[in-house]
């Protein structure tokens, strides 16, 4: 293994500190560059828009239908749907003939401004929402990461955190110890705070990861509280053996990473969360679901009736782990995510099992470190920050990945990027539909204009993509937030602290018929047995 105090390798750290440096302080006036403003006195940007827009002759699509309509919007809310809406002089009217009119999209798992890994990502609530948005992604749901496992401080530090949001967005509640506080936190989470979904580790051991003991206390509390459970699935016990032989081996590169957790392991992680889940009789998200191991076995669980979410993201769709292998290390380290990125037909399936429904929206786990961050782990792949972006792109690479092939429908494309997850969060119909009463966010899509992918352009404060040099078909054209237009002729128009917080309610459509299961599965048991002792 090479020495960390070689010439070569302490010039490339120093390049890229240099590189870092040049960043952070350009920072504030390539944002202004963009649009994007800091406020009227730091780049001009004004809050105010119209608060009446017509959007006219466009194709409205939702999940389930496409029409040729008008949308007309006032106060943020989307009033009117139908052809032929006449409005005044005081109404902007955008012209959308020959478009798609569709709902924003809804990211349901991001991580911004989030501690990990001796680090922190690089996007924070205002530079990751502004990308959200020039990309036609109009909510995100957050992981709130716990306070020394207090979920109370890890939610008030997440509240000060996202007070710079300019788009709206939820929280999930990340779970990283359990006890009775813990329990009982939950019920405030609930009750209280408008968050409806928990996310359990099985991987990260020794800092994130719970056991299945506790996996099924807390999987026996989400069902009470009509919280959905989600898990990060991967066999922790296992990826801490792999990454021993690896370090043994002397495989300290990115490829390591890859190595060290097979997607046996993710695998395996899905199967034993989906049987837990299924034994305590709750629903189960399962995130960022990158193999075709961990595929199977949700398609094999909801055909036998179990209610299995799977999210994807795009980073598994449409990438292999070729790249892991480059030669440049900082090439190689910002493909680096966990599940890792699998390898060549992994996505292929993937792409196929969303569009067989088997799995139902597609998340992007965003969670960006630079590549000066990256280089924490230049002689140690267990040191370098997992994560890649992805908050602006998806939007696009789901249009070019799976409708442009003739691999889902225009409606469905609805369906996996907005409408499902607002139906699995208990959002829907206020998100994630046009339809009048619902919020006016909004997306003009161009089906004929192409969109080209570079870390130069994009709106992340990272310095790096994994999908540079991406070029396709269907561009988001127009994006509308809470019904003012911020996103138009490729500028982007945003300030902090206009975005809101969306609480979500519990017990969503998936706990349908919960109760009736229980009573099935109560009377099937033919217990107890009434039984005679014997008689002397």
């Amino acid at each position: 293994m090479a020495s960390s105090s070689s010439p070569q390798r302490l010039l490339h750290l120093l390049s890229l500190i240099i590189l870092f440096a040049f960043c952070s302080i350009s920072e504030s006036s390539q944002f202004c560059d963009a649009g994007i403003g800091y406020g009227e006195s730091t780049c001009g940007v004004s809050s105010s828009s119209s608060t009446k827009l017509l959007i006219k002759g466009g194709t409205v699509v939702n999940a389930h239908e496409m029409e040729v309509a008008d949308v007309y919007v006032e106060d943020g809310i989307i009033v009117a749907v139908r052809p032929n809406i006449k409005v005044g002089d005081d109404v902007t009217v955008l012209d959308a003939t020959g478009k798609f009119v569709m709902p924003g999209g809804i990211d349901p798992h991001t991580h911004l401004d989030m501690e990990f890994m001796g680090s922190g990502t690089i996007d924070d609530f205002f530079s990751g929402q502004a990308a959200a948005l020039a990309g036609g992604t109009t909510m995100h749901i957050d992981f709130v990461i716990p306070v020394n496992g207090s979920l109370l401080s890890g939610l008030e530090a997440y509240e000060k955190k996202s007070k710079k949001s300019c788009m709206d967005y939820g929280f999930h509640m990340a779970i990283t110890k359990w006890d009775e506080v813990v329990s009982k936190e939950m019920e405030i989470m609930v009750n209280e705070k408008g968050i409806n979904s928990f996310k359990f580790f099985m991987a990260y051991k020794g800092s994130f990861m719970i056991n299945d003991e506790l996996l099924l206390q807390a999987f026996k509390k989400c069902k009470s509280l009509g919280a959905l459970a989600m898990v990060h699935a991967e066999n922790g016990d296992a990826v801490y053996e792999g990454q021993r032989r690896m370090i043994e081996l002397g495989i300290t590169g990115p490829e390591g990473h890859a190595l060290s957790r097979p997607p046996v392991l993710e695998g395996e992680a899905t199967a034993r969360a989906i049987k837990l889940a299924g034994f305590v009789n709750t629903p189960l998200y399962v995130v960022h679901v990158m193999s075709i191991d961990a595929m199977e076995e949700i398609s094999k669980a909801r055909k036998s009736g179990l209610k299995v979410i799977g999210e994807p993201v795009v980073s598994g769709l449409v990438l292999n782990d070729s790249w892991l292998w480059d030669p440049d290390f900082i090439t190689a380290a910002k493909y680096v995510m966990s599940p890792p990125i699998r390898a060549a037909g992994h996505g292929k399936a993937l792409q196929a099992a969303l569009s067989m429904g088997t799995l139902q929206l597609v998340g992007t786990d965003h969670c960006t470190f630079n590549s000066t961050q990256k280089a924490l782990g230049i002689d140690n792949f267990l040191k370098i920050p997992n994560g890649v972006n992805g908050i602006e792109e998806r939007m696009h690479l789901v249009w070019d990945t799976m409708v442009e092939s003739g691999q889902i429908s225009v409606t469905d494309y609805v369906r996996v990027t907005s409408t499902e997850c607002a139906r699995i969060f208990n959002i829907y119909p206020r998100k994630g539909a046009i339809r009048a009463g619902s919020d006016a966010d909004i997306i003009i899509l161009n089906p004929n204009s192409s969109f080209d992918i570079s870390a130069k352009s994009h709106h992340s404060r990272s310095d790096t993509n994994v999908y540079e040099g991406w070029r396709g078909k269907g561009k988001v054209e127009v994006t509308i937030s809470g019904g003012r237009v911020v996103w138009l002729n490729d500028e982007l128009k945003v300030f902090p602290g206009s975005g809101k917080y969306v609480e979500m309610r519990p017990f969503s459509y998936l706990f349908n018929g919960i109760g009736k299961a229980d009573e099935r599965y109560l009377s099937s048991l033919k217990a107890p047995v009434k039984r005679f002792r014997a008689t002397t």
